[in-house]
């Protein structure tokens, strides 16, 4: 029997800063299988290996952009809001011609969109790379730059479309090193025209990018980040785009039929395409699969005890974790370091998210006490978002970690980190204290990212887990269910997450903390996880934990001891010492 080929994934990512775009793009290079990345990015001029300085002009420091070095060939170029980005990352069969006949059906993808939308006498310059409007007349325009990398049979970078741009930012720069032949875009050719709507067209021509030899029974598996309903072609206000409509509901309801405190909340919802008015209510009976023992022993009253004396934290009390009570009686806890106020306010989270308080210089040292009082040999660390501080509360990490080692010097540590807003340095300053597992959730699936995490992004939170597999260290990160989310979502989301590396992961079923937080769409059911687990591993994921009352560091020390045979992470005591 002939196995089913992969498909090609298609991501719309939304708007993505260069660096978390490029870390991905590393990943996924690395990695296995056909990727389209799909983007905007924040305003960036970008110079590939060829470029030459005297061609980003003074005025460029002046824009407020960002200059970057890329890995791609040609000279520098400009990206920016209104402007597609398109990232093939692709198994590329080498052989005579092989880099050129990739450029070549990049080039073409592009031609044959914009014949889709009626531009014409669009097509090549023999002498310039890229898709040029007007070719055949005296004055041809550029709308489209091309620049690829291709190495060991993989392809990175690849195209950007000039849907609606600042021209302006062109004039910054000798854009591709070309002084003589002026910027376009579809706008300025007088093609009014939606980033979605090209994005469908390029979605439909997705497979023209594979190699003829490669293209066979293949499909596009699309996933798209929430777009705005003004950006949706012929869609009513809650309309979800960019999904098969096998995948999603398509309209939704309820989102004036809640309270107004949680309004917000609910227009980023039904934007993103989750029914409200099928939510289950907060005093409706959970399923018996979700109502946690309640254990009380005199190990989680002396735990709770020293929790006071040191003046820690436990994410356990502060985000209402069910599994607390059996934890604690096992001589688990979960504490949050950076203090117990987060700086974001993602929508199923407890935690307070009042303006934050001033570190604790002695936490770090309190933490390794509690680790060394427990005589644990795998504690978890965790911290609440703290955006207000220059390194994203990456120091106290580093400060911890090094604390525990002090005092524990057989601990194997593992981290669960906020994004750091994709700062590499701050990222760096944590991986080089080289904890044994490194944690970052994404959370949920890309569609509901924006309404569950405003704060955040799938993108960034891929890039951090491929900065993380980079720098060599175990990966881990966490999904919850009940949002809103499909089960084709879910199984996607576990391939970006093993396309970039990680290692383990965790399933869990949301829970809605208060009548202010997200609405639970449904009760996903232990068989639905099991085969969610079951799937995750035959794509190559080394452990995956999932169950309704699965959190990110629940059985963390089994999860690590099945995904890696290193000495101190097998078999021993686990304090976790986790976070948001």
């Amino acid at each position: 029997m002939t196995a089913t080929p992969a498909p090609l994934r298609l991501r719309w990512l939304g708007r993505v800063a260069y660096p978390d775009a490029l870390a991905l793009q590393h990943a996924l290079w690395r990695g296995s299988g056909d990727y389209l990345l799909l983007l905007e990015h924040p305003h960036v001029y970008t110079l590939g290996v060829r470029a030459r300085r005297e061609h980003v002009l003074p005025a460029a420091f002046e824009s407020g952009a960002a200059i970057v070095k890329a890995d791609r060939g040609g000279d520098v170029t400009y990206h920016g809001p209104g402007q597609i980005v398109g990232y093939p990352i692709l198994d590329l069969p080498m052989g005579p011609g092989a880099v050129p006949a990739h450029v070549h059906r990049i080039e073409q993808l592009v031609i044959d969109v914009l014949g889709d939308l009626g531009v014409p006498d669009a097509g090549r310059l023999e002498e310039y790379p890229g898709v040029w409007v007007g070719v055949s007349g005296p004055d041809p325009r550029k709308i489209c730059a091309i620049g690829v990398r291709v190495a060991r049979g993989r392809t990175m970078h690849g195209l950007a479309l000039n849907v609606e741009p600042d021209l302006e930012m062109f004039a910054n720069i000798v854009p591709c090193g070309i002084p003589d032949k002026p910027v376009t875009s579809l706008a300025a050719e007088g093609v009014r025209v939606s980033m979605h709507e090209v994005v469908d067209l390029m979605a439909a021509r997705a497979l023209q990018l594979l190699p003829t030899t490669k293209a066979g029974e293949r499909e596009v598996e699309r996933y798209d980040a929430a777009w705005p309903a003004a950006s949706v072609p012929g869609a009513g206000a809650h309309q979800v785009p960019g999904q098969d409509s096998d995948q999603v509901p398509a309209p939704v309801a309820g989102a004036d039929a809640i309270p107004v405190e949680m309004r917000s909340l609910g227009r980023r919802l039904a934007a993103s395409g989750v029914d409200l008015s099928a939510s289950i209510g907060i005093r409706e009976r959970k399923p018996a699969w979700l109502r946690a023992p309640v254990k009380i022993t005199p190990r989680s009253i002396g735990l709770r005890s020293m929790v006071r004396e040191l003046g820690l934290v436990t994410v356990c009390e502060e985000a209402g974790c069910p599994n607390l009570s059996e934890c604690w009686a096992d001589g688990t806890a979960t504490f949050m370091i950076n203090g117990e106020r987060c700086t974001r306010a993602c929508g199923f989270c407890l935690v307070d998210t009042r303006h934050p308080l001033a570190l604790d210089e002695d936490e770090p040292e309190h933490v390794a006490e509690a680790v060394a009082r427990l005589g644990l040999a795998h504690a978890v660390i965790t911290a609440v978002a703290r955006d207000d501080l220059p390194d994203g509360g990456a120091s106290a990490f580093v400060a911890t970690i090094e604390a525990i080692r002090r005092r524990s010097p057989g601990t194997a540590i593992e981290v669960l980190i906020p994004d750091c807003r994709g700062d590499a340095a701050a990222l760096r300053t944590i991986f080089d204290a080289r904890p044994e597992v490194l944690n970052h959730n994404v959370e949920t699936v890309l569609r509901l990212q924006r309404a569950v995490r405003p704060s955040a992004s799938y993108a960034r939170s891929l890039s951090v887990l491929a900065r993380a597999k980079s720098a060599g260290l175990v990966t881990k990160s966490g999904i919850i269910l009940g949002m809103g989310e499909t089960e084709p979502e879910v199984l996607a989301t576990l391939a970006d997450l093993q396309s970039v590396g990680v290692d383990i992961v965790t399933i869990g079923q949301y829970l809605r903390p208060s009548a202010r937080h997200l609405p639970v769409a449904r009760w996903w059911t232990p068989e639905e996880f099991g085969r969610l687990a079951e799937a995750g591993r035959a794509m190559g994921l080394a452990h995956v934990e999932a169950s309704p009352l699965t959190r990110s560091s629940y059985h963390a020390r089994e999860a690590a001891g099945r995904a890696t045979a290193g000495p101190g992470i097998a078999g021993a005591r686990s304090l976790e010492v986790t976070a948001s």
